[in-house]
Formats: structure tokens, C-alpha cells, sequence
């Protein structure tokens, strides 16, 4: 028993005696804990520092890239200005040019290259401020050149607008002179005209007398002027032409037509009758004859043969033509 409690004593002991030692371990882990996790933040600090770092070298670079950019930006849009300026000098020369008759062709090329400079403004990478202001420098000098071109057009247009304008004074006189010249010629035409026509009317026949007679079946004739139908077999009409100095003494035809009581023309084309004009107009005619005029107070008679048919009854009106003219008139009537 005693021996017994004895091991157990001293098992016991030995127990109480390792129990400092189990003790330590847990105190120098925590140790090592503190300084990983001290190290650790370190590193994160100098991590976090280097990130503020590189922040701040990206804003700043950005920040830098964004003032040229803007810069650049500024610029393009100072040479569009000055370019569009340009361009609308450019085609106020081409048109002033073109009135005064000058060549443009030079002129629209440098148009097209202007528009050409004017779209490459768009690629920012690709502009260069010293590149645009010499193309504008050269655009500048062309313009001053196109105005020594346009005075000089000024002044030989000037000298030909002066030559026009003493033309156009010569050929308005000219034209006055002429103008006159027709008016006289067209009041000396009217003028002759006018006498012209009053020699052909003094020249024209007249009738001076104009009998009428029946003569029957058995040839005796009858005058009067007042016939029975049924003894009228022919119509014998004497015309006694009036003495004209100034007529034509020629070959001349007279034209009868003989007007029934219905104011109907008497004609038979068979027997001679026909047509002729008057008055710009053509008429129809009984019968015509051709004569010689002697200016002798001469007769021209026709004998008129209506045939078979019968002259109704009622009064009758015989018109007498020469050359254009009604030269007389008579009647007769039938019972």
C-alpha cells in the first residue's frame, strides 16, 4: 500500500515538475504572431504608398495629356478658323475674277488642296501648327497676288468699257441716223404709194355712158329699157368709154355682170362667163370683152345670148369691170 502510494507519489511529482515547461510554448507563438502581423502591415503601408504613388504619376500624366490635348485643340481650331477665312476670300477672287473674264483654273486647284488641309485638321496626331502656318503664309501671299491680277482686269475692262461706250454712242447715232433715214424712206413709200394709187385711179376708165337693148329672134332691136320676156332673145349692151390722157392706151378687157331682180349673178361657164377679181376678192362674171383702148371716146358692145332660158321678170342691173375698177352702171327691166 505504501509503496503503491509511493509511485503514485512520485509520478505525482514528476508531473508538477514539467508543468513551467508546457507553459512557455503558447507565450513565444504569440510573439512570432505579433511580429508577422507587424510585418504585414508594414508591408501593406509601403504597398498602399507605392499604389498612392503610381496613382499620383498616372493623374498627373493624364492631367498633363489633357492640357496638350486641349492645347493642340485650341490651335486646330485657330488655323479652321483662319483656313475657312481663307477659303471665303478664295472664292470672293474666283467670282470677281470670273466677271472681269479672267482664268480661274489656278484658282480651283488651290481651292481643292485648301479643302484637302481643311479635313486633314480632323486627325489631331497628325497636326503640326509650324506645318499649317507656313501653308497659310503661302495661301496669304496667292491671295495678294490674285489682287494685282483683279486691278490689272479692272483697268483693261475699264479701258474696253470706255471703248463700248463710245461704240455704243457711235451705234446709237448710227442707229438714230438710220431710223430717220427709214422714216423718211417708209414717208417718201407712203407718199408714193398715196400717188401711185391716185395715178391708178386717174388712170382708170370710166363709162361714160352705158345703153341697154333687146333684140328678138328675128335680130331687131329695141331700146327703152323696158323689155317683154318673150321677146327678148339677146341683151345688146353698148359701154361708151370717157377720154383718159392718163390711161394706157393697150390691150384692155371688160368684165359685165348682169345681177337678176334677186340680185343673183346671171352666168353660164358653158357660154363664156367666169370669174375675176375685185377688190382682193374673186367674183363671177356674165361675160368679158377684150378690146384696144384708143382714148377715142370708143364703144365696146356685148352681145349677150341667154339661150333657151328666159331673163325674169323684174329689174335687172348690169356693173361694168376694167382693170380692177367698177367703171360704170346700168339697168334694164323685164315684163
Amino acid at each position: 500500500m505504501n509503496h503503491a502510494c509511493d509511485v503514485v507519489g512520485v509520478d505525482i511529482f514528476t508531473t508538477n515538475s514539467n508543468a513551467p515547461v508546457m507553459e512557455s510554448r503558447p507565450r513565444n507563438q504569440t510573439n512570432n504572431s505579433r511580429s508577422y502581423l507587424l510585418v504585414a502591415l508594414l508591408v501593406l503601408a509601403a504597398l498602399n504608398v507605392l499604389l498612392l504613388y503610381f496613382y499620383y504619376q498616372e493623374h498627373q500624366l493624364n492631367k498633363n495629356k489633357d492640357a496638350t490635348i486641349a492645347a493642340k485643340t485650341e490651335e486646330v481650331l485657330t488655323v479652321k478658323t483662319r483656313l475657312d477665312s481663307i477659303s471665303n476670300e478664295l472664292d470672293a477672287k474666283i467670282a470677281e475674277i470670273q466677271r472681269l473674264g479672267g482664268s480661274v483654273d489656278s484658282l480651283m486647284k488651290v481651292k481643292a488642296q485648301l479643302e484637302i488641309d481643311k479635313r486633314e485638321l480632323r486627325n489631331l496626331t497628325s497636326f503640326s501648327s509650324k506645318k499649317y502656318d507656313q501653308k497659310i503664309k503661302n495661301y496669304q501671299s496667292l491671295l495678294a497676288q490674285k489682287d494685282q491680277e483683279i486691278a490689272r482686269l479692272k483697268e483693261e475692262n475699264g479701258i474696253l468699257v470706255a471703248k463700248n461706250d463710245s461704240l455704243s454712242t457711235e451705234n446709237n447715232t448710227l442707229r438714230t441716223e438710220r431710223q430717220s433715214l427709214n422714216d423718211s424712206v417708209s414717208s417718201y413709200s407712203a407718199r408714193n404709194r398715196e400717188l401711185n394709187e391716185k395715178v391708178t385711179i386717174a388712170a382708170a376708165l370710166r363709162a361714160e355712158s352705158i345703153t341697154i337693148d333687146a333684140i328678138n329672134r328675128r335680130g331687131k332691136e329695141k331700146d327703152g329699157g323696158s323689155y317683154k320676156a318673150k321677146r327678148i332673145e339677146k341683151i345688146k349692151v353698148a359701154v361708151k368709154l370717157a377720154p383718159n390722157g392718163l390711161a394706157q392706151q393697150n390691150e384692155k378687157e371688160l368684165y359685165m355682170r348682169i345681177l337678176d331682180p334677186s340680185g343673183a349673178v346671171i352666168s353660164d361657164m358653158a357660154t363664156g362667163s367666169g370669174e375675176f377679181t375685185y377688190n382682193g376678192q374673186g367674183m363671177i362674171y356674165t361675160a368679158k370683152q377684150p378690146f384696144t383702148f384708143t382714148n377715142n371716146r370708143q364703144d365696146v358692145t356685148f352681145l349677150y345670148d341667154r339661150g333657151a332660158q328666159r331673163f325674169n321678170v323684174g329689174k335687172h342691173v348690169v356693173e361694168i369691170y376694167c382693170e380692177g375698177f367698177r367703171i360704170g352702171e346700168g339697168e334694164f327691166t323685164v315684163r
